[in-house]
Parts: structure tokens; sequence; C-alpha cells
């Protein structure tokens, strides 16, 4: 296919009260609240069975009653052809098409299968709007200045993907943002909970490289304006806030925000890898997802050109005006009714707290039986505050509602549960019976201590793993 310009005519027939518009992705972070955007905005007011808006979605449960009657959820992945011509082609032709599906997560090891699936569907979209007459494509890319092979796999694939949709006879506009500041938005959910969760923060050197964060109504607001853009050429916008800041400005201001006092240490060794799986167990974001956000901000993404302002000039938001409306809006999601699944951790999260509660009573009783002629033995002693403090760690982390906690609570379990068969020598008897009222203590301490270890171990493995779920 090749790429041409769009006529004079065609961008006229963009009407508000005629055009119809196709958001591809309409269920996701950026999706959801651009359709809102639109719906909400009075310039497309269509009746039901002639609707104006239509939200393209693999999941068409994930927005059930969300949006108005003004929206029409229709079910289609772009990587089947077949699901767009159905779509472009259903009660009329698409005028618009937003083009906000990207592949996030996969390994290092998956990078081509993800960066291959972003390929055919850009080609598919590309080559069904060219078919079916679609005027304007309107994509919502990475910014990054990683030059070739030092830009992240995960930023060339995006590049990639608005290259692909250019070739489309429809006129193209493409933005490119950096950090997106919204709740729902990976990048703002490793700040946000790298912050609240901990005290001290081990960081890689990739936190001292400059950004341009903007808030994502803000980004909404441009990607909806772009249909009132009178050119007739295709275009590329850099996109960002009025702040220019490194991860750790924004950690720390944020931190100044929630009234906490937080410490960094730079660590120079510290690679991607490593962080991705430190960040999946502390924060909701996996590390499937965190391992390509991290790699993209490597690299600076500050806004070089900033012809946009002129093309679209709106008020943007400062860093702390961001925060502000993410948290506003982070109130506002905690009054959402509770879900089955919700209800469940909670019940395994009070279960697991009580049984490390129970375990430390059963324990700190089971050490001074077995240890009673010499309690203060000082590498006893080193064991058993080390184990009280990998409880408090837990409990901690489990309060906090991160993955950590549950996987630090297991292996205290398994580790508590080894030394207990290990010193009664494979049974639940104490190696060794002070006299005879102390040794059946002992017997009924390891039962006990037994079957909380075991409910702590299951409690502690479901959270685990519904934490896991719950971010996929």
């Amino acid at each position: 296919m090749s790429s041409s310009v769009i006529t004079n005519q065609n961008v006229a027939s963009l009407d508000p009260k005629t055009i119809r518009i196709l958001v591809a992705g309409g269920s996701g972070f950026i999706g959801r609240r651009l359709i809102l955007k639109l719906a909400d905005s009075g310039k497309y007011t269509l009746t039901p069975s002639n609707n104006q808006i239509f939200c393209m979605t693999r999941d068409p449960e994930s927005v059930r009653g969300l949006f108005t009657d003004k929206v029409r959820v229709v079910k289609g992945d772009v990587s089947n052809y077949e699901d767009l011509r159905r779509i472009m082609t259903s009660d009329g032709t698409i005028d618009v098409a937003y083009y906000l599906v990207h592949s996030m997560e996969g390994d290092s090891r998956n990078w081509k299968k993800f960066a291959e699936r972003d390929r055919k569907a850009a080609l598919n979209f590309a080559k069904a709007a060219s078919e079916f007459g679609i005027k304007l494509i309107i994509y919502l890319g990475g910014l990054s200045h990683g030059e070739g092979i030092e830009q992240s796999e995960h930023m060339k694939s995006r590049n990639e993907v608005g290259e692909i949709l250019r070739t489309a006879s429809a006129r193209t506009i493409i933005f490119r943002a950096a950090v997106i500041l919204g709740q729902g938005g990976g990048s703002f959910q490793m700040l946000q909970y790298l912050v609240e969760r901990l005290p001290v923060m081990i960081c890689p050197r990739w936190v001292l490289t400059k950004s341009q964060p903007i808030f994502v109504d803000d980004v909404v607001t441009y990607l909806a304006k772009a249909l009132e853009i009178k050119e007739t050429e295709s275009k590329i916008f850099e996109i960002g806030g009025p702040d220019v800041l490194t991860y750790v400005d924004m950690m720390r201001r944020y931190a100044s925000m929630i009234n906490k006092r937080i410490r960094i240490l730079i660590i120079p060794f510290l690679t991607p890898r490593l962080s991705s799986y430190w960040i999946d167990l502390v924060t909701p974001v996996g590390a499937s997802l965190a391992r390509p956000l991290i790699d993209s901000l490597k690299h600076e993404a500050t806004v070089r050109d900033d012809s946009v302002k002129k093309v679209i000039p709106i008020q943007l938001k400062s860093f702390e005006e961001s925060i502000a409306g993410a948290l506003k809006e982070r109130v506002v999601s905690r009054n959402v009714p509770v879900r089955k699944e919700r209800t469940s951790q909670s019940i395994n999260t009070k279960i697991l707290a009580i049984a490390l509660f129970a375990l430390v009573s059963v324990g700190s009783v089971y050490y001074m039986v077995q240890r009673w002629q010499d309690p203060f033995q000082p590498v006893n002693l080193a064991l058993l505050f080390s184990w009280y403090f990998g409880i408090a760690f837990a409990l901690y982390f489990i309060r906090q509602g991160a993955r950590l906690g549950a996987l630090v609570a297991g292996i205290i379990g398994w580790v508590t549960l080894t030394f207990w068969l290990i010193e009664g020598q494979g049974r639940f008897l104490p190696a060794t019976q002070p006299d005879m009222f102390l040794g059946p203590i002992a017997f009924w301490l390891n039962v006990l201590g037994f079957i909380i270890v075991s409910v702590e171990i299951a409690a502690s493995h479901n959270i685990f793993h519904k934490l896991r779920m719950a971010v996929r």
C-alpha cells in the first residue's frame, strides 16, 4: 500500500453531526476515557440505532454498563481481518478510526512474537482502512529519543506500528507520549505503589533519565481535539506536560504530596530484568509489563518538537495537578462494589495475618521449651530474631497488598516446618525431652505448629497467585 494525502473535500466531510468513529482498543486505559469524552461532548448525538461511536474490544464484558446508548460496543480483534471487515462495513462506513491497541507484556524471549503480532494487527488495520474508505486514523504511540539499536524493543514496535498505519490511504495523526499519569496506567502504578509501599527504595540508573509526564485527561483531550484539525497532511505530534522530571523527581514529589518521607539508593548494576521482578512483587504491575516500561524509560523522553501547542492549544496540568487528579479518581474507584475475587482475597489475607501471629506465639513458646536450659545462646537468639524479622516483613507487605508479603510468608512457613521436622527427627516429637512435663508440651506445640504452618502456607499460596491473576 502506498501512502496518500487526503483531499480537502474529504477533510471538510468530517462533520461532527454525521461522522462515525471507531475506537480500536476502546476498553483500555486510554480508550475508555476517550470514548466517554466523545460521548459526553454532545457533538455526536445520533440515535442509538444509528450510532456514531463504536468501541471495538476483544472483551465486551469489560465495559458492560460503562457507556451510554450513544456508544455501540462491538467484539473484534484487530489481528483478525474479517473482524475489521465486519465492523467497518456494518450499518454504513467508518470515517475516523482511533488505533489504541498495542502489546505491552512479554518477556525478552517472546519479544519477537509480540512485535510480530503488533505488526500483523497494524497491517490489517491499514489495509482495512484503505479498503473501506476511512478518512482519518489517529494513533497514540510512545515518546523516546533512543536512537537505532539503542531503542527498546517495545518502543521500536510502537514506532513501527505508527509507520505502518501511515501507509494507509487515510490521513494519519500520531501522538507520542512518555509517562502518562492516571489510574490504570502502568507507569503511574509503578510510581504510586513504589512510593506508597516502600520506605526505602533501591533503584537502577534509569530513574535518573529525564521524562515529560503528562496527565491522562490531557492525552485524551489531544486525541479528541484531533478530530477538529483541518490540515490535510499526516502529522506526528510529541506531547508532554509542563514539567521535565526524572523518575526520582517524580517519586520524591509524589511522596511529598502524600506527606511521606522516602530514601532512594541508586544501584548501577540493577538490571531491567531484576527491576521488573522487584516491581512485580511490590506493585500491581506484572514483570512482563514492567520490563518494557523500564526499557523505554532508559532513554530521555522529552518533547523536542512542541508544534502541537499551535495546532491544539490546551492548558496542560502540572505534575502535582496530574497526581491530584489521579488520586481523586482512585478514591472514586474505591466506591465500586467489591467483586467476589477481592472478597476471597480479603478473607485469605485475614487468615494469613492471623496464622502469622499465631505462629509467633507458638514458635516463641516452642523455643523456650526446647531451649530452656540456655535460651540466650547467641546463635539461637540470632536465628529467632531473624525469624521474627521475616514475619514482621511479611506482615508489612501483606498489609500493603503486595505479593512480596505472601511470598515471604510462604517461605517462612516452609522453613519453619522444615526446621521443626529436622529438630524432631522427622516426627512430631522433640529431639530432646527435658523432663516428663516439658516433653508432652513440646509434642503438642509441634502438632499445633504444624496445623498453623499448613494454614499459613495455603493462604500465602492463594494470595500470591490471586494477586498475580488480578494484574494480568
